[in-house]
């Protein structure tokens, strides 16, 4: 129970850390969508060795503010997340929770733990269902965070792949 405990407060002052940052280069990419043309998510039926058709892999491609985002349906409804391999859970905005049918306090001031910036103030959740291309994971661990706009995902997901590697300016999923 206490090790618990202690993998969410590291994965929050991770979170926490990452919040800080992404509010210093926030003003870069502020505002920008991206385009239909320019998917964040390709599915790949071979990897770059061209290894057989039933390599299925996601594939990411970095931002010019040099992290990975991916388009994911949590609950059915379109996340624009960033890639975190090192937050433990999936940590929503409370925007996206909303969007995605996730129940929340209104208040939301429990200290979840602590960050760059101080406290951070959220709720842990479950989410239903988490999909990214044609991979899909029931009942996963959350937290909904009392602040922020930039939804995270993290290990609880990411570690249902068999590897997570990065070749250049690419992330691939397998």
């Amino acid at each position: 129970m206490l090790r618990t405990y202690a993998y969410i407060l590291i994965s929050l002052v991770v979170i926490g850390s990452l919040m800080g940052r992404m509010h210093l280069i926030s003003g870069a990419s502020a505002g920008r969508a991206t385009p239909a043309s320019e998917p964040s998510v390709a599915m790949a039926d071979t990897g770059p060795h061209q290894q057989g058709e039933l390599d299925r892999s996601i594939e990411l491609t970095r931002d010019p503010n040099g992290y990975f985002y991916a388009d994911v349906q949590i609950n059915g409804a379109h996340v624009h997340m960033l890639v975190d391999t090192g937050a433990t859970d999936i940590a929503l905005s409370r925007n996206d929770a909303q969007m995605a049918g996730v129940p929340v306090s209104i208040a939301m001031n429990n200290v979840i733990g602590r960050g760059a910036d101080g406290a951070i103030k959220g709720e842990p959740v479950t989410l239903d269902r988490v999909t990214l291309g044609d991979k899909t994971v029931d009942r996963l661990p959350a937290i909904v965070l009392g602040s922020g706009n930039q939804s995270l995902l993290g290990q609880s997901f990411l570690s249902k792949f068999a590897s997570v590697t990065m070749q250049g300016d690419k992330m691939v999923l397998r």
